[in-house]
């Protein structure tokens, strides 16, 4: 259940890398128990605002708290409060998946149950696996294991689904929805909007650096942004209206040109129409691409 205290919280971010400005002003808040999705293209400063959050990263200037603390500062105690999941994590030694998550296990005073943990990510075939061994998709389930094994109070989930087929996906978003019922405040990044819109309770979007809109997912971009368009075509010429009465001006079409308008619709925007508003068309491509921590920095 979320309530009015904030875990994170971050006010006028900025990070600079000599003349490149790659975080630029960014403000908000995180509420305890609650799944905010930070939206945005290929290299608009998520994955660095992430870091720095994460205490990987230090700011340029800004203040920022996690838990109560600066990350820049935040010791052992306060690491174990958290949970992450990068993008992508390095090589791993000549350990099974259920060694690995023992031994991360080992490290939290009061670790999830590691077959527990194992069968929510879909390993239970794999548990006596060497990880190297693993797919792609398995090997990003393990990292995903690894993230919650010591039951986070915020847990960073920064593109967890990449590389998942929609079977995994559909798995891990029921994982999430147990989290978010147990109380774990979460942090989400991704590039899939029907995963933000499954999972998210507010989205902030992010581009070039800046947050231009932050809001619940259901009333992200305004409610100008959420009204219908009406697509017909007349006279060779496509055209569409935005109305909050499609039924009423359908009527009016249909007394004009007839009971069969050419290539009529209504279309109701989605989360993806909203977000595409939002950005600019010209990230279209971004839309399914998972962000490196290298091009958020550029």
């Amino acid at each position: 259940m979320t309530t009015s205290e904030n875990v994170v919280e971050v006010r006028e971010l900025r990070k600079t890398y000599g003349e490149m400005v790659a975080v630029d002003g960014v403000s908000f808040d995180l509420h305890r128990g609650e799944t905010f999705a930070l939206l945005g293209p290929n290299g608009a400063g998520k994955s660095t605002t992430i870091e720095i959050l994460e205490g990987y990263r230090d700011r340029t200037s800004g203040d920022v708290r996690v838990l109560g603390a600066d990350p820049q500062k935040g010791g052992l105690d306060w690491k174990a409060r958290l949970g992450i999941v990068l993008q992508s994590t390095g090589e791993v030694g000549a350990v099974t998946v259920r060694e690995q998550l023992a031994h991360f296990a080992a490290l939290y005073p009061n670790p999830r149950d590691v077959d527990e943990v194992i069968a929510a990510v879909g390993l239970e075939q794999k548990a006596g696996s060497l990880i190297r061994k693993l797919s792609g998709g398995q090997r990003r389930r393990v990292d995903v294991a690894v993230g919650i094994i010591g039951r986070p109070e915020l847990l960073f989930l920064d593109e967890p689904t990449t590389g998942f087929d929609p079977e995994a996906r559909r798995s891990f978003w029921a994982l999430v929805r147990q989290l978010q019922s147990e109380g774990t405040t979460i942090l989400l990044t991704t590039h899939y909007l029907d995963e933000a819109a499954q999972l998210g309770d507010r989205a902030g979007v992010i581009a070039g650096g800046r947050l231009i809109d932050i809001a619940p997912i259901g009333q992200l971009g305004g409610a100008d942004a959420r009204i219908p368009i009406v697509r017909w075509r007349e006279a060779r010429e496509v055209r569409e209206q935005r109305t909050d009465a499609p039924g009423a001006f359908v009527a009016s079409l249909i007394d004009r040109l007839g009971p069969e308008p050419e290539a009529l619709e209504v279309i109701r925007p989605s989360l993806e129409d909203v977000y595409l508003d939002l950005v600019g068309r010209e990230h279209v491509d971004d839309l399914a691409q998972p962000e490196t921590a290298t091009e958020a920095a550029r």
